[in-house]
């Protein structure tokens, strides 16, 4: 028995052209998933659905505002056209900010919001309640942070938005367990990418290593295994309500 075929199953990666959605989309598609990639920029998602087919997978591009309902509800009403069905939900999109706590502006801080919380709640609305009403299961699988449970410096709505995600993960995997749809979240320790990089000075640098065993930050690919296993009825079919941490050991340094 193969726990890790997806054949068959449709996955809709929300932040899909992202470099962390990008890479756990290619894994889903490479792993047998009909892969939608769902993102605003539509040249960046192209690039990720290429790969995608270059791993072996059937891919398709789907332009969507992440904290649009209409928008998300578009995008449901397409996938179904094209395969008729939902089975993984993957909300992977992300915006962060260092701007010190004293001169965050509501307008900054709604942003973010909008983006790590309210983009979480519409998805698993829209696409929860079809897998719900499709009555064959499912997986949801939100990304959250390293900065979501001890809160990292410098980050503050980021930090509060991904405890948020946390929050949402375990009450909806109470929520939708009896319909067979299970509810996760990744928890990713550091992985330089675009939304983070302008907060990644040397001194910063220096004291993520200090605070990460494994002496180094991760590569996206290195996503990949936890996406497929949670994606995957055969490997997690009672996992729900998890926060698996792929952090290099991030979460568990103290002194």
């Amino acid at each position: 028995m193969n726990l890790f075929d997806l054949t068959g199953k449709t996955a809709v990666i929300i932040g899909g052209n992202s470099t962390l959605g990008g890479a756990m989309a290619v894994a889903l598609g490479g792993h047998g998933a009909d892969v939608a990639v769902v993102g605003r920029n539509a040249e960046k998602s192209e690039a990720v659905a290429a790969r995608i087919r270059e791993a072996g997978g059937n891919a398709k591009v789907f332009s969507a505002d992440a904290t649009s309902a209409d928008d998300l509800k578009q995008v449901l009403a397409d996938v179904l056209a094209w395969t008729g069905r939902v089975d993984v939900l993957m909300n992977a999109p992300g915006k962060n900010s260092p701007t010190p706590f004293f001169d965050i502006t509501m307008e900054e801080y709604d942003s973010i919001m909008e983006v790590n919380v309210k983009s979480v709640v519409l998805a698993c609305q829209i696409f929860g309640k079809h897998m719900v009403d499709q009555g064959e299961g499912g997986s949801i699988i939100n990304i959250s942070s390293a900065s979501s449970e001890i809160p990292l410096s410098r980050v503050f709505t980021y930090s509060a938005s991904k405890a948020a995600v946390n929050n949402m993960t375990r009450f909806l995997a109470r929520e939708f367990a009896p319909a067979r749809v299970r509810v996760n979240a990744i928890v990713p320790g550091f992985f330089p990418a675009e939304q983070n990089r302008k907060i990644l000075s040397p001194d910063r640098v220096e004291s993520i290593m200090r605070h990460t065993p494994m002496n180094r930050f991760g590569e996206a690919e290195e996503l990949q295994g936890a996406a497929v296993f949670l994606a995957s009825e055969k490997a997690s079919s009672f996992v729900t309500g998890a926060l698996i941490r792929v952090d290099g050991g991030f979460g568990a340094m103290t002194i």
